[in-house]
């Protein structure tokens, strides 16, 4: 949630560093953008409600232009509708200071109550400008100190926090930080020192970076950063070099970054997958999951949010069927408030894209206190995540800049069938034969994920879409491990075309769903050959019965004999499948939202990453 990138430089120009980190960041909120910069003699502020492009209409006046030192903020609203004044960057301590807030400061009630009690007056409704006045109380208590005034402030607050200030020291203008939640990034480049909420808006100028941890603070300035523990210690975190190009967050001629992150599921794949199977000996390799951790496993755990629930889903099915130990599947955000009861031997599963995201994070932290061990599954390097793990699969899928995820859920679902393999294998529950048989059709899956993606095959989805735009609701319907592919085929109408969409276990439609179904209603059956398919038809046919509308996924022939409109997917082993049955309906939610006119890399009331409850 919120995008924060910060710069200051010897002597060079940063506002066009801030922009520039902004447009990249904007995933992650675009309620609001501003930006903030040190003249030398005075902190300037300009912020706008909307999209960056607003921004940017006001900085013409070219005030910001030539200063050294600034941050910048692209707001996910919280407290406070979207507006002009609500807004980041927020001044405080008249004019002393500027600052920026990715977070939410639960006191900020009864900290605005003392505040206004000694003169304070507040001009937005947010919980961050409560923070900056706090801040610069401390600030006038003790000028000389600015961390130790950071510190003695953020000890009076209950929540959690990214926040960055601009002000003036005794050397210059400079940038303090500090992080107690949300992600924080800082890395020194050539000419000048960052900071970002995200990685994406360093990797311009520089592929070193450092993580914050809880608790860390840090002063930026030209000629580079110091880091503090919570104690207020001196300490050295080793900068982590990432491998990910910056173009890659570039959408180039593609319209949108989702239809552009679609498109690269082929190579996703292909990083994800394929340097990591052993099809010789019919295993995967993954450093930290040798034989010895694996054979203690006797139960899993699998705790993730939305999207990556579903890849979880996914998952639970490859490692029941492959590895033989039983799997429990929760949202993290109810985990860990339900008391929940780890059998011994336990191992927690958390499947995450940024690695930040906040309810997952408090529930493998509270696995850990029950005595689990914990693998993530995660696309980004050195993120909290993935840090905290006792051990650690990374996707490779890039960087994901459409909020409606697409390239990451396929490489959490290929990554956890690896390791279903890789744990069937040590639990000597999967044969040579098996697992040989599994490797070399994932190994096939690159090419038949390029026929789906072909101009052609686009253009047919294009039109199925078409033709049902106009339906009042939809029913995404699978059964067994394609089951979840229906949660996430739902998921992705609802998120990027705003109509209301749901996905059930086919089985279930007796059971209350079929009440629902008319002739204004489509029905997105997803099928692949496996001894559950004549079960999925008979499903199939009940909807028809009732006037239901179908479409279908899949590679079972038969099904789509009795559907409307099809999308034939190539034949893989059932396990495989939900890999390819997936794509058609990323393309049917993207070309239903464009039908609609959506938004669709920014969906309303979304944001990329939930660092936040």
């Amino acid at each position: 949630m919120c995008g924060i990138v910060g710069a200051i430089r010897q002597g060079e120009p940063v506002l066009s560093a801030l922009v520039e980190g902004l447009r990249v960041l904007e995933y992650r909120g675009y309620d609001s953008a501003g930006i903030a910069v040190h003249t030398g003699q005075e902190i300037l502020v300009r912020k706008k409600q909307g999209r960056l492009a607003n921004l940017e209409g006001i900085l013409e006046d070219g005030a910001l232009a030539g200063a050294s030192a600034g941050i910048g903020h692209t707001r996910w609203a919280t407290h406070g509708a979207p507006s002009d004044l609500n807004a980041h960057p927020h001044m405080a301590g008249g004019g002393a200071l500027a600052m920026v807030h990715n977070g939410i400061i639960e006191n900020h009630q009864s900290l605005r109550q003392e505040l206004a009690a000694k003169g304070i007056k507040f001009v937005s409704q947010t919980d961050s400008e409560v923070l900056g006045h706090l801040i610069a109380e401390e600030l006038t208590a003790a000028p000389d100190e600015p961390l130790a005034a950071l510190r003695a402030a953020l000890a009076r607050v209950e929540g959690y926090y990214a926040v960055a200030l601009l002000l003036d020291t005794d050397t210059g203008p400079a940038i303090l930080c500090a992080r107690q939640g949300p992600p924080l990034v800082v890395a020194q480049g050539p000419g000048g020192t960052y900071l970002g909420s995200d990685l994406l808006a360093l990797l311009p100028h520089s592929s070193d970076v450092v993580f914050l941890e809880d608790g860390d603070m840090g002063i930026l300035t030209a000629g580079g950063y110091a880091l503090f523990d919570a104690a207020g210690n001196s300490v050295e975190r080793v900068p982590e070099a990432i491998d990910w190009d910056p173009k890659e967050a570039n959408k180039g001629p593609w319209p949108h970054h989702m239809l552009k992150e679609i498109h690269e599921q082929p190579d996703v794949l292909a990083r994800t997958v394929f340097d990591r199977m052993d099809e010789e000996a019919g295993d995967v390799i993954l450093p930290g999951l040798e034989d010895d951790a694996l054979r203690q496993v006797e139960r899993i755990q699998v705790v993730a949010c939305g999207t990556a629930l579903h890849a979880g889903l996914v998952t639970r099915y490859a490692i029941e069927e492959l590895a033989r130990v039983p799997v429990d599947v929760d949202f993290a955000s109810e985990f860990r408030y339900r008391g929940p009861v780890l059998a011994k031997n336990t191992l927690a599963l958390a499947l995450t894209q940024s690695g930040e995201t906040a309810d997952t994070l408090a529930a493998t932290r509270l696995c850990q206190k029950l005595g689990a061990r914990v693998l993530a599954i995660c696309n980004v390097q050195g993120a909290s995540q993935v840090r905290e793990a006792d051990a650690a699969i990374l996707t490779h899928a890039g960087p994901e800049i459409g909020v409606a995820s697409t390239k990451a859920f396929t490489a959490q679902v290929a990554a956890g069938i690896l390791f279903a393999i890789r744990l069937g294998r040590a639990k000597g529950n999967l044969s040579v034969e098996r697992a040989r048989e599994l490797l070399q059709g994932m190994r096939g899956l690159r090419s038949q994920m390029e026929q789906l993606l072909t101009q052609s095959k686009c253009e047919e989805m294009r039109s199925v879409a078409r033709r049902h735009a106009a339906a009042k609701g939809f029913l995404f319907i699978g059964r067994g491990i394609n089951y979840p592919i229906a949660l996430e085929g739902a998921l992705k109408l609802k998120e990027i075309s705003y109509v209301h969409a749901e996905g059930y276990a086919a089985g279930e439609m007796k059971h209350g769903p079929i009440a629902l179904i008319d002739p204004g209603m489509t029905i997105v059956c997803v099928n692949a050959q496996s001894p559950l398919a004549d079960k999925m038809r008979s499903n199939v046919e009940q909807v028809q019965a009732r006037g239901g509308v179908v479409l279908s996924v899949g590679s079972d022939q038969a099904t789509h004999d009795l559907a409307r409109d099809v999308c034939p997917v190539p034949t893989a082993l059932e396990i495989l499948s939900p890999l390819l049955n997936v794509i058609p309906l990323q393309l049917f939610s993207y070309y239903i939202a464009e039908q609609r006119g959506c938004d669709i890399d920014k969906p309303r009331n979304l944001a990329k990453s939930v660092t936040v409850e």
